[in-house]
């Protein structure tokens, strides 16, 4: 049976009609969103931190690439043996290549307690040539209190390799004098930060900044309902905790995962003299300004002659100098910023008068000191 008419335009209308609400709803939910960002990739919580631990050691089972009769690791061999009770005589210096003394470093993370593994880094303090296959003896590692938070002992991973040839040839791939024991190292005592105890805790930034602590604290105290939270300076924001660690604990995971809109990067340009490398961030602008960037390029050539005396004049043979100079100075168009000129504008125009790495420096540096650049010049 035919469908009448109206009834078949109602229904293309209808469907255009879900068509065009489906575009609808397909561009709301693709729409670029502000930018926000958690609170704890801003920063971190004063006390909670790692804690940088070293130790000093020695290294044994060498393969003859050991230090050898190095003072400090001949005493720390001596230490060794006197823990199993036995004493070297006075005098006696062991030829030690099959050892070498080394640095241990580790990082203890926070809230690291008893008994947890670390993952430790060995190297080599004197003239050992390779640590590999080598195996480190139980050694204290100190903070920077001086007291002992781990013990470190095992096996070397070195991943790289060393080879000499009587002939004083050698072959080195990669750094032999330094290897890792991972979980080598066992946390003795845990490290007082304090956090849940102090009437107040302090969030601080990553990176100076106002305006992200002041949104921070606000984002806090949206999220709590309170004025707990308080922007002390550019860094610090203090927030009002109460007694006890699994309030504070709860507290702290909230608060790391409030999203807020951090404040915008203010204009700068980092400058690497040495490689040439140029960064500008795109809050960078240009007020209006005309650049000239030439370039000119002065060759002498020298082309001598020898001149010969006439027959019979009793003359001397000469050279006469003969110079060549040639002035080359390369046109290049003058670029017009207009008011407001982006990042985009300022790198296209120095491609198109082919500017290099060292000249956009200098272009930047004129555009500074012209004060039609309002950023930051940071050359390193």
């Amino acid at each position: 049976m035919e469908q009448p008419k109206a009834m078949t335009r109602t229904s293309n209308l209808f469907l255009k009609a879900i068509g065009v609400l489906v575009c609808l709803i397909a561009a709301i939910a693709f729409m670029p969103q502000a930018r926000a960002e958690r609170i704890k990739d801003l920063g971190t919580f004063q006390g909670v931190r790692p804690n940088q631990l070293t130790g000093y050691g020695l290294v044994v089972g060498l393969a003859g690439t050991g230090d050898d009769a190095i003072q400090y690791a001949t005493e720390g061999m001596k230490g060794v043996a006197a823990r199993f009770g036995l004493t070297l005589p006075q005098g006696v210096n062991p030829a030690l290549k099959n050892a070498a003394a080394v640095l241990i470093t580790a990082e203890l993370p926070a809230f690291s307690k008893p008994g947890q593994r670390l993952d430790v880094t060995v190297s080599a303090l004197g003239k050992a040539k390779s640590l590999r296959g080598g195996t480190l003896i139980l050694s204290p590692l100190r903070g920077a209190d001086g007291q002992i938070y781990a013990m470190a002992q095992g096996n070397l991973a070195v991943g790289g390799l060393g080879v000499s040839g009587a002939d004083g040839s050698q072959v080195s791939v990669n750094v032999p004098s330094a290897g890792r024991i991972p979980g080598g190292a066992t946390v003795e005592q845990a490290v007082a930060t304090g956090f849940d105890t102090a009437p107040t805790l302090t969030f601080n930034l990553a990176e100076a900044d106002l305006t992200t602590a002041l949104r921070v604290a606000d984002g806090i105290n949206r999220a709590f309902g309170d004025r707990r939270a308080r922007a002390m300076d550019a860094v610090s924001v203090t927030i009002d905790a109460a007694q006890g660690a699994e309030e504070r604990i709860l507290m702290m995971g909230l608060i790391e995962n409030i999203e807020i809109k951090p404040a915008e990067a203010p204009a700068r340009v980092i400058v690497n003299a040495r490689t040439g490398t140029v960064v500008i961030n795109g809050a960078v602008r240009i007020a209006p300004a005309a650049v000239a960037h030439g370039k000119l390029t002065v060759s002498v050539k020298e082309s001598p002659t020898v001149v010969q005396p006439a027959p019979f004049s009793q003359g001397q043979t000469a050279v006469e100098q003969s110079s060549t100079i040639n002035v080359d100075e390369e046109r290049r168009p003058v670029i017009d910023f207009k008011g407001g000129a982006s990042l985009a504008d300022i790198v296209k125009a120095v491609n198109a008068i082919g500017a290099s790495p060292a000249d956009l420096v200098e272009i930047l540096g004129a555009l500074k000191q012209a004060g039609a650049m309002k950023a930051e010049l940071v050359v390193l």
